[in-house]
């Protein structure tokens, strides 16, 4: 199996040079890894002095990529774009892979080459200390539609993808500022079976001011994009009614917010949009 690494990074020289460390240490190394600096003012681009540019027999090629600040997934599509291999693995530059992840994916697609996407179990560490992960969080494997529709049950750097999966679904909505994962995996788990590696094979660190989920309220105002999405789509009727309710659902917890807020406007609108969606 020939692995493409897409790292997206913005600002974050020093978490970058560890996330390549831990790619570095794999058992198994991938063919290349694509570094893309989302816009960085810091020193990300000496990045590419810090790692060989071409692949030796005990190693691989670093190649990075550089582009004005547009997001996350306008990085993710960048890499996916100029990856050279049939298999792409996600890794976000704050986090960190367990040395032999990548080869618990070979070896779960040699056992499974029917499957064309996996992802593992996680570890969270939170100002330098293991947290317990919230039961909403709970990783499953198979058709896993429904069980993504509440949260992101599945990080970014935790999945592997055969690359004609972006053919059939996309790429990432590079519209979404959050919740672009969110997104993704609702329409890959739409129609394909996703496998589960049920080991803790990367490891998340939380606490920093930067990151995306600090930045935003209400991380609902951007799942219901994605939820609303779907209904552009020709759905089964049992995942309609799935999308429907957890539709409903979102609205009221955001009209609950923009209550307390005494944001009058958004309430009326999460008023209008639950009589909308809602399942008689």
């Amino acid at each position: 199996m020939e692995i493409s690494v897409v790292i997206p990074s913005y600002n974050r020289y020093e978490v970058l040079q560890r996330a390549l460390s831990s790619v570095y240490a794999q058992t198994l190394k991938p063919k290349e890894v694509i570094v893309i600096d989302d816009g960085s003012t810091d020193e990300t681009s000496q990045i590419k002095n810090l790692f060989p540019q071409k692949a030796s027999r005990s190693s691989f090629r670093v190649r990075y990529f550089y582009q004005k600040n547009r997001g996350v997934s306008s990085a993710r599509n960048l890499g996916i774009k100029e990856s050279i291999c049939e298999w792409v693995a996600f890794l976000d530059s704050d986090d960190t892979w367990h040395e032999d992840k990548l080869a618990h994916h070979a070896e779960f697609h040699k056992n499974f080459p029917d499957i064309r996407m996996s992802y593992t179990d996680e570890k969270w560490i939170r100002d330098g200390d293991e947290v317990k992960m919230p039961k909403k969080f709970r990783k499953f494997g198979g058709y896993i539609f429904t069980e993504c529709l509440s949260h992101c049950i599945i990080a970014p750097s935790a999945a592997l993808l055969h690359k004609e999966i972006f053919a059939d679904v996309g790429e990432f909505d590079e519209s979404l500022e959050v919740c672009e994962d969110y997104d993704m995996w609702l329409r890959v788990s739409l129609e394909n079976k996703i496998g589960l590696i049920d080991e803790k094979l990367i490891t998340k660190y939380g606490g920093c001011d930067d990151q995306l989920s600090a930045k935003h309220w209400g991380m609902d105002r951007f799942r219901v994009r994605a939820l609303e999405k779907l209904l552009t789509l020709e759905l089964p009727k049992e995942k309609k009614e799935h999308v429907l309710k957890t539709l409903v659902q979102k609205y009221a917890l955001l009209l609950k917010g923009a209550i307390k807020y005494d944001r009058m406007t958004e309430s009326n609108e999460y008023k209008i949009k639950i009589q909308r969606y809602k399942i008689e």
